[in-house]
């Protein structure tokens, strides 16, 4: 049985205004990606650690699910909101990691 799959896509806002646009460019994103098939659902995550350091973390039915989404012709534009807040102090924007284990 494949296992399901969490995307982490680092964002960041440096102040209020950017928290402010980052969540209404998340909600607008979810708003967009509802129903994609495999899709099982996301979050905005912030670190307490660091209020500037968030996530969008997506959760997949399987690796295949996820990267027939990211290979399809809507992935960019449906995710073009988010963009302008990728975190760049992050060598590489994104994580993708299979569950080995759940309770």
């Amino acid at each position: 049985m494949p296992a399901e799959v969490r995307v982490l896509v680092y964002q960041a806002a440096h102040d209020e205004e950017q928290l402010a646009a980052v969540r209404a460019a998340y909600h607008l994103v979810s708003e967009r990606l509802a129903g994609v098939p495999g899709l099982l659902g996301n979050e905005l995550l912030r670190s307490p650690a660091d209020p500037t350091a968030l996530a969008v973390m997506s959760r997949w039915e399987s690796m295949a699910a996820f990267r027939r989404w990211e290979q399809g012709g809507g992935h960019r534009g449906d995710t073009a909101p988010l963009r302008p807040f990728r975190d760049t102090r992050t060598p590489v924007p994104f994580a993708v990691y299979e569950v080995e284990a759940a309770y």
